[in-house]
């Protein structure tokens, strides 16, 4: 009897043996189909062993081999091993993350080889003369091609991290190897593409990210597993690629909170892109104006090298000017304070674009009654839900609930109803008012939700055909406008006396990153934070564009606290639609924790930050060690006595290395 060992995404942590029928010869590593109870599912080959335990009335038969997909490599499926161990998923599961939709349909058609270009026999030439910083930052990167060789590049913004990037990825294709150039959101790829497909003409170039179609991205992957693809440009999915001629990998905007994936698989695209490396021998770049702390502390321990961009890359151009506008004298009306408008205006006068920042989505933040304080809470989380003035709904952005608008308080009846808070709508409204005659473009989730939206609009503004703009983290970093000048940051202040550790490093990266935004040509640039707490340190740190100064003592705080870098954390995360539930599974998880321990630290399970999403209440349990040595095998004894506990009430998971606590 012939037998394959298939993998297949279910939430057990087991492989699967299967009688292969005459005719069908699976080798490891080829996606087959197979029945699973009353389904058919799509799995992949492990093994071939030459027995099963299985006894052989029970033993259920292959049923298709894919023969237009090539076999799953062995360094795939050994990082795919990697990530389950890592991760306490699947194997199968994790597989089944690294396949487009359309590879993991049981019942579809045949893909079709993707069109790609003829390779040019040599990358033009750069356009552009790199800069001695630039042409350090490359050598140091060269010199490691056919080795590991981790490399953070640490560049101001305006710096030309881009052009370092493209340099790199010319010298991997000049060896004959594919490269790997990840970006954190998917709003960054239009204009990288452009740059890379002009850079790089006649290169077979891919692009992978999930607001492709479904045929895009399994063409995509299949160039990219054929070798046909030299240059994959993509999101945090594309870290996961088949790549059989990998010489480079770049992480740009290293620091990201969005190269960390926050369901299913919780996997951090950056940190699986350094494990990748390290196994495949090849040099890997993580580059930031703002590297996170953990990369930081590798480079100033020396387990990364360390390049530096200090100075802006175009000839004459400067750091912008940041100062503070104190709110609590020049009180914002409607979101914008006297300074804001005024110089609004005068860049408006200038003939020069600007941009007003603000990290909220919709038209207000809550709908609030004047009469007895009725505010418009979801029903199913324990969060407001936001006025989308235009759509005439009020929606949550954690579970996307939608209701119309109350014309009457449903808690009084008073029709005395007003909009608290400053969100994009309500700006963009406030701006056309304070700028008569301003063409001004709002960026947000809402606004670029049909495809090619995005680009049209940074089209415009590219073009300059838009004088203001205003919107979201989607325009904060990554985007390269000459005539932009001014930036004007609201709302800066939420983020000082968060719970989150984390937070603070946050709000410097995202303030250091959107204001990079402003003086990135030969004008100078100005950059205007509305914040009640003027003379705060870190304010301080990113008015004088000194990163060091604010990471160092940001490290010192988290040694002393001993959070990471100087730790591991891992997040238990529990919820259940019957309120209490999810704690006292935690607690019982706790016990279970304490004798497996060690020098384990394990915490007292406590709410969620946001207690109740979609009717769900929520709850979590952090663990602690001072090394992976120690953390990694707790994880696994622990996850396999709840496994044996067979929870049905509580939906739980763990989140290794979480990202938001």
């Amino acid at each position: 009897m012939r037998i394959a060992r298939v993998a297949l995404d279910v939430p057990l942590d087991q492989a699967f043996d299967f009688a292969v029928p005459e005719g069908l010869d699976p080798p490891r590593g080829s996606l087959v189909v197979v029945p699973f109870g009353r389904t058919r599912k799509v799995g992949v080959v492990l093994a071939r062993p030459a027995r099963t335990d299985v006894p052989a009335d029970k033993l259920r038969e292959v049923e298709k081999v894919f023969g237009d997909v090539a076999p799953l490599a062995e360094a795939d499926l050994e990082l795919h091993a990697f990530c389950a161990a890592y991760y306490q998923r699947p194997l199968g599961e994790v597989i089944h993350a690294s396949l487009p939709p359309r590879l993991r349909q049981a019942k579809r058609r045949a893909l079709k080889p993707a069109a790609m270009p003829e390779a040019a026999p040599a990358p033009a030439p750069p356009p552009v003369e790199a800069t001695p910083a630039q042409a350090a930052a490359v050598a140091a990167v060269r010199e490691g091609f056919g080795r590991f060789h981790p490399v953070l590049l640490a560049g101001v913004t305006g710096s030309g991290k881009t052009e370092v990037y493209l340099r790199l990825v010319a010298e991997a294709l000049s060896r004959g190897r594919q490269a790997l150039y990840l970006v954190p959101e998917i709003g960054l790829t239009p204009q990288l593409e452009e740059r890379v497909h002009a850079r790089f003409p006649g290169e077979a170039i891919v692009a992978a990210h999930s607001h492709l179609g479904e045929g895009e991205r399994a063409a995509a992957w299949v160039a990219a597993q054929s070798g046909r693809a030299r240059i994959v440009l993509g999101t945090r999915l594309a870290a996961l690629m088949p790549l059989p001629g990998l010489g480079l990998i770049v992480v740009d905007e290293e620091h990201d909170p969005s190269y960390k994936q926050q369901e299913g698989l919780r996997y951090s695209a950056r940190d699986v892109a350094v494990r990748r490396a390290q196994s495949l021998g090849i040099p890997v770049v993580l580059g930031s104006a703002t590297p996170s702390l953990e990369s930081w502390a590798n480079a100033k321990q020396g387990r990364y090298a360390l390049a530096r961009l200090p100075g802006r890359a175009q000839s004459g151009a400067r750091l912008p000017a940041v100062r503070m506008v104190d709110t609590r004298a020049d009180r914002p009306l409607d979101g914008l304070s006297d300074a804001l408008r005024r110089a609004l205006a005068a860049c408006l006068a200038r003939g020069e674009q600007s941009l007003v920042f603000v990290n909220r989505r919709g038209f207000s933040p809550v709908l609030f009654c004047r009469s007895c304080a009725w505010h418009s809470a979801c029903p199913r989380c324990s969060a407001n839900l936001v006025l989308h003035l235009r759509a005439g709904e009020l929606r949550c952005h954690h579970c996307g609930h939608r209701e119309r608008v109350p014309a009457r308080c449903p808690g009084c009846g008073s029709p005395d109803l007003a909009p608290v808070g400053q969100g994009t709508q309500r700006l963009e409204e406030a701006l056309a008012a304070a700028l008569p005659g301003a063409r001004i473009a709002r960026v947000d989730r809402d606004s670029t939700a049909r495809k090619g939206a995005l680009a049209e609009v940074l089209g415009r503004v590219r073009d300059e055909k838009v004088d203001v703009l205003v919107g979201t983290q989607m325009l904060a970093k990554g985007h390269d406008y000459p005539r932009l000048t001014l930036v004007g940051v609201v709302d800066c202040d939420g983020a000082l006396f968060s719970t989150d550790f984390r937070a603070p490093e946050r709000l410097f990266a995202q303030l250091t990153q959107v204001a990079g935004r402003a003086g990135r040509a030969g004008s100078p640039g100005e950059v205007l934070l509305q914040t009640d707490f003027p003379t705060h340190p870190l304010y301080a740190a990113v008015a004088a564009h000194d990163f060091e100064a604010f990471a160092d003592a940001a490290l010192e705080e988290r040694r002393v606290a001993r959070f990471p870098p100087f730790s591991h954390l891992a997040l238990l995360r529990a919820e259940s639609k019957r309120a209490g539930e999810a704690l006292a599974f935690l607690r019982t998880a706790a016990r279970l924790a304490a004798p497996l321990a060690g020098k384990v630290e394990v915490f007292d399970p406590v709410p969620a930050s946001l207690e109740r999403k979609a009717g769900f209440d929520r709850a979590q349990l952090l663990v602690r060690a001072a090394s992976r040595a120690a953390l990694q095998p707790f994880l696994r004894q622990w996850k396999a006595a709840l496994d044996a506990r067979a929870e049905r009430r509580v939906r739980w998971s763990l989140d290794v290395d979480p990202q938001e606590t």
